[in-house]
């Protein structure tokens, strides 16, 4: 059919042949429960069969690429997809840099910035003479335009060197600032954290060392010190330790010699003797290594602090590149701002711009207005050119993709985005929605894997999938308007809306335990002196639009001082008055949107630790005794049963060279990633490859008799995981499915006492549906004596909130003051406050 894409049998994953037809130049969303196969269909069948189609019509082989199980596709666009995943993780990389608005800066400050002469401090103010009328203008305009490399001073008349477009990049030697590499961070470790000076080394001085470690390390401590000819009192305490005992404890021998820095001490003889690496040298190997959020990247981060680098004021430039000026601000200044301040600045600068200047940089202030105005349209107004591009959420990674897409002017493409409404309070919504609209107006075909209600109303087509997830999901259970979908009987998005959307689960609000833990007088980043009351024993929502300081307020201030409390550190540093209540609470559970691993290696099972216990109970089966087959043969990350052809992997990377990396299905052993001979070890009739391609819901019936694989099994379910399956690599989770596994492991373990979980945005990535199953299990953990705390801008939960703390009223410098905080009921009725506004909809049904 003219003017469609038409899909015939898709059966990939849990798709059951299904067939559908998606109008083209259309704002499509595609919704279901979470697992129901909307990824797969999305991302697994009409993104990867553009690609094979595209790279198949510029004569490549395609051979080694998978073709997507599906019977038939026809009517396919060239496709861009925007995921979730943030590619770009290097320091050094920032908003600035992604959005190219601070290359475009620098060439601002390197032709109309102001310093002083170093040799009489009069002001410099560059000659604006382009080379001739051949110069270059615009966005083109770089240093080999310049007519001189010099400027005059006016006072003294002194030549003083030009500072070109290099002086203004912190990734330039000419710019960089030395002492921190323009990193703008420096890390030390806390020698205070690490050792107990009033204990021996067998009594614990170093903290880190317990059980069998101190015994081992005592050995190989008391080893080396022998062989350079003195010994240790096990018994003795650390602050009795003469210098040389005192250096080989912190430093050891492997960084230089040892026997160099003590007279007297001899050099050994033999490599290999007399070998300790020195607990610092041992902590700050491994702090560089760490890769991913592992529970050990983790305790190592408690050891370091990282602090603004104290040369550059965290600005990542040379003391010369930030003296210089523009209407008397530097480019770190203003890079600092938030994007709605900056955009002000600029237009002010204009028109103090002389009228050759205005020629020449007209264009570069145009390209940098535009592009600023497209990254607030996708509401990231509130970020500012500094933030470091790691730091984004997923949601907002993605807007930042799409901020880009609308400067490209395409046309005939079909968009494939996934929840791009992530982490947007609903007051932005509207906006997205436009831009949305806007790509769609262009020509194109915008595919959305949405929950959100409102761009579900605004959508000319929905497809709902269902009716469940994972095995009872896969197939098309409703299409056309939202209106539509109410009326279909097997859409679960059509009942839920028609039934259960606007009815609370619950009738009452908790008061809690009658303790508060109380945030005083907070003024980190953009707080304006608020002090916060947050009742323990209850469920709390932190709310607010983008930016209004509501991850300042839990990381940055409630973490970090929980976590002090609990290590009994009292050095402070938190930018507040005070902080009470923490004593209150026996224990704190941070859980974040970081991704939990970058590698492949890492998946569901494995993080969870379900895959140790699943590779014991093969281990012990008779077969695998016969074969003398131990666990370490059933892990596909250390050599002895996994294919070495991929590595255990089951996928080769192929490089397309300019286009992104492919990955194949591994020759050898089609994708298992093991040998034959521990694929024929099987348990109830599944092997462990076999085990690995099962959905968690689907394990958890499987495993039933084992308690504790079930256990750990039954908690993914219960938030909200059960469709995820459990060979599934770490590094395709969203930052939501990422957060709730976790938690999930968090929950795992046994607690005792007051446990305060601290989360972010619990609900991303969930139907709404699931977020009810979420909302179950949060309950249930305050109901059992603890206190949770989540910033949130799903109105269901927060509906839910025995306690709303409403931050505002916009992001960045217009936020971070206390809109409102009480109850549901009366944070809804508070003036000026957007969340109110959107709660008093849904208390009201």
């Amino acid at each position: 059919m003219e003017g469609t894409i038409v899909i015939q049998g898709a059966y990939e994953n849990n798709l059951k042949h299904v067939s559908l037809s998606i109008p083209k130049n259309k704002l499509v969303v595609l919704t279901g429960l979470s697992g129901s196969g909307k990824s797969t269909l999305a991302m697994d069948i009409l993104q990867k069969e553009c690609q094979r189609q595209y790279m198949e019509s510029m004569g490549m082989v395609t051979d080694a690429i998978d073709k997507p199980k599906v019977e038939s596709i026809t009517g396919l666009s060239p496709s861009i997809g925007v995921g979730q995943q943030i590619a770009n993780r290097n320091p050094r990389s920032t908003l600035g840099t992604v959005t190219e608005i601070y290359t475009y800066l620098r060439v601002l400050y390197a032709r109309l910035g102001e310093r002083p002469c170093p040799s009489c401090g009069a002001t410099i103010r560059p000659s604006f003479e382009p080379a001739g009328e051949g110069a270059v203008p615009g966005a083109k305009l770089l240093e080999e335009s310049y007519s001189s490399e010099t400027d005059r001073c006016p006072q003294c008349r002194n030549a003083v060197p030009r500072l070109k477009m290099a002086h203004f990049s912190f990734n330039k030697p000419e710019g960089v600032c030395e002492a921190c590499a323009g990193l703008g961070i420096v890390t030390s470790l806390e020698t205070d954290l690490v050792f107990d000076e009033e204990r021996s080394f067998r009594g614990g001085c170093v903290t880190f060392w317990d059980g069998m470690f101190i015994d081992y390390y005592s050995d190989v401590l008391q080893a080396a010190a022998k062989h350079y000819g003195f010994a240790f009192d096990p018994d003795a305490p650390m602050k009795d330790y003469s210098p040389v005992q005192r250096d080989l404890l912190l430093h050891g021998v492997e960084s230089e010699p040892f026997a160099g820095r003590f007279p007297g001490i001899k050099a050994p003889k033999s490599v290999g003797k007399g070998r300790f690496e020195g607990v610092l040298t041992y902590l700050n190997r491994r702090h560089r290594e760490q890769t991913g959020d592992t529970a050990q990247s983790r305790k190592l981060a408690g050891y370091f602090t990282r602090r603004p680098c104290p040369a550059c004021e965290g600005t990542r430039l040379r003391s010369e590149s930030r003296m210089v000026t523009i209407s008397g601000q530097s480019i770190a200044e203003i890079s600092s701002w938030p994007l709605h301040r900056l955009m002000g600045w600029l237009e002010e600068v204009r028109p103090a711009i002389s009228e050759a200047g205005q020629h020449v940089l007209d264009p570069i202030l145009h390209d940098i207005a535009e592009r600023m105005r497209r990254v607030a349209k996708v509401g990231l107004g509130y970020l500012s050119l500094d933030r470091q591009a790691n730091t984004l959420s997923g949601g907002e990674a993605q807007r930042l993709r799409l901020a880009s897409l609308l400067g490209s002017g395409l046309t005939g493409v079909l968009y494939v985005l996934d929840e791009p409404t992530a982490g947007l309070h609903p007051k932005d919504t509207a906006s997205l929605i436009g831009v949305l609209q806007q790509l769609r107006d262009l020509g194109n075909t915008v595919l959305v894997i949405e929950h959100d209600v409102e761009v579900m109303e605004a959508a000319d087509y929905l497809i709902d999938m269902g009716p469940g997830a994972g095995r009872q999901g896969g197939t098309i259970v409703g299409t056309g308007t939202l209106e539509e979908l109410k009326s279909k009987p097997g859409s679960v998005t059509g009942q839920f809306l028609r039934s259960d959307h606007g009815r609370p689960l619950s009738s009452g609000r908790r008061s809690g335990d009658g303790t508060f833990l109380t945030v005083r007088d907070a003024v980190a980043r953009n707080l304006k002196n608020i002090t916060v009351e947050l009742p323990l024993g209850t469920l709390i929502a932190i709310t607010g639009v983008s930016g209004s300081g509501k991850s300042t307020l839990l990381f940055d201030l409630i973490d970090p001082a929980g976590r002090q409390h609990f290590q009994r550190r009292t050095e402070g540093g938190l930018e507040c008055g005070s902080i009470d209540g923490l004593g209150h609470i026996d224990r704190l559970i941070t859980v974040d949107q970081a991704p939990i691993g970058r590698i492949q290696r890492s998946n569901i099972a494995t993080y969870t630790d379900i895959f140790t216990l699943i590779r014991n109970l093969f281990s012990g089966l008779p077969e695998a005794q016969r074969r003398k087959l131990s666990s370490k043969h059933f892990s596909f990350n250390v050599p002895g049963g996994r294919c070495e052809k991929c590595q255990g992997l089951g996928v080769l990377l192929l490089d397309m060279h300019f286009l992104p990396d492919v990955e194949a299905v591994c020759p050898d052993c089609g994708g298992r990633r093991f040998k034959d001979d521990i694929l024929s070890v099987t348990y109830e009739g599944k092997n462990i490859s076999e085990l690995l391609d099962m959905t968690v819901r689907e394990s958890l019936h499987f495993f039933g008799g084992h308690r504790e694989l079930a256990e750990k099994l039954a908690l993914l379910c219960e938030v909200g995981l059960g469709y995820l399956q459990l060979g599934q690599p770490a590094t395709t989770l969203s930052g939501g499915e990422a957060q709730r596994l976790k938690l999930a492991k968090e929950l795992s373990k046994k607690t005792k006492g007051h446990t305060l979980y601290l989360l972010d945005e619990p609900t991303t990535g969930l139907h709404p549906a699931d977020v009810r199953q979420l909302l179950l299990l949060l309950n249930k953990l305050v109901d059992a004596g603890n206190t949770v705390i989540v910033i949130e801008h799903h109105l269901d939960l927060i509906r839910e909130a025995d306690w709303i703390v409403d931050l505002g009223p916009d992001g960045g410098e217009a936020g971070g003051y206390l809109v409102a905080q009480g109850r549901p009921e009366q944070v809804a009725q508070a003036d000026g406050s957007y969340t109110a506004a959107f709660l008093r909809r849904v208390l009201t049904g």
